[in-house]
């Protein structure tokens, strides 16, 4: 609701636009980043204020947002004596926007229902833009009644935010939502290369097929671009490899068999190695054009 205090934790690419949503939709945000310059930044651009550690800009907040790195990151955001949840009143909820594993999403929510508060687990997807945008898909993992006291406030950046069951539930959907992506990034490079090398028109190609079944997001949004080799859009390959792995490590747990996954995941090491590690994920085609 407006007014509501509220607090934002991580602001890198998705971070910072998700926080300023909220500012905008009237909540009372505070916010905290590794790098305090960041959160300076974000100050003068949205108003609201900062706070030095997770706990101080957690308190008093009904919700605390989360998008950080990894598994790691969450703990020192969350535990100890200037983690988030040391600085939570009884009742308040915990947003984890964070891609990491279901252990991690498990582990923190008993933490939190130790002390008395909500947990839940919500990856996006949509990278830079969607946060941006304001478009973002959430999928969210924990209990039915929290999420109802939280999807409002998700909803200031998200196109659809969706609870898909208990807490883990939000980062195994986004680790099926990986999962396609690296198969359709795969096979559209290999079409787009596939098409340079028998001398189509590649703009007009993707024109045409992606009115049919060959359709999708990332031919309609990377094809272009993966044709011109240019691969400064968004979500690098390093995170794209974390996220793998997680899929992975999963898989070998649940017994999931991954072998497309598996091999893409080997194809975007090959990208690292060649000096793409920033790069953005259409960089595959590299591999299939590079003399």
């Amino acid at each position: 609701m407006a007014g509501e205090k509220v607090a934002f934790l991580g602001l890198g690419v998705m971070g910072f636009p998700m926080a300023g949503h909220l500012a905008k939709a009237g909540y009372a945000v505070t916010v905290y980043n590794r790098t305090a310059a960041k959160s300076a930044a974000w100050v003068v651009k949205y108003g609201g204020a900062s706070a030095p550690t997770p706990a101080a800009a957690a308190k008093g907040a009904a919700i605390v947002f989360a998008c950080v790195g990894n598994d790691d990151d969450l703990r020192a955001i969350t535990l100890g004596s200037d983690g988030a949840f040391a600085g939570m009143d009884k009742g308040a909820i915990f947003v984890d926007h964070t891609t990491a594993s279901a252990d991690i999403a498990r582990e923190l929510e008993g933490a939190a229902q130790a002390r008395g508060l909500g947990f839940l687990d919500a990856p996006v997807s949509g990278g830079q833009a969607g946060a941006e945008n304001g478009q973002l898909t959430v999928m969210v993992g924990g209990d039915a009644g929290v999420f109802a006291k939280a999807e409002a406030a998700m909803k200031a950046y998200g196109k659809a935010v969706t609870l898909m069951g208990p807490a883990g539930s939000g980062q195994l959907a986004k680790m099926v939502n990986q999962i396609c992506i690296a198969g359709l990034v795969q096979g559209l490079a290999e079409g787009v290369a596939f098409a340079q090398k028998a001398g189509l028109d590649v703009e007009k190609l993707l024109g045409v097929i992606s009115k049919g079944a060959a359709q999708s997001w990332q031919m309609e949004n990377r094809g272009k671009t993966m044709a011109e080799g240019k691969f400064e859009f968004g979500f690098a390959v390093d995170w794209m490899r974390k996220d793998l792995g997680i899929c992975l490590a999963e898989a070998r747990r649940n017994g999931a068999r991954l072998p497309v996954a598996a091999l893409v995941d080997q194809f975007y090491a090959e990208v690292q190695a060649s000096g793409g590690r920033r790069w953005d994920t259409s960089s595959l085609i590299h591999l299939l054009t590079k003399p």
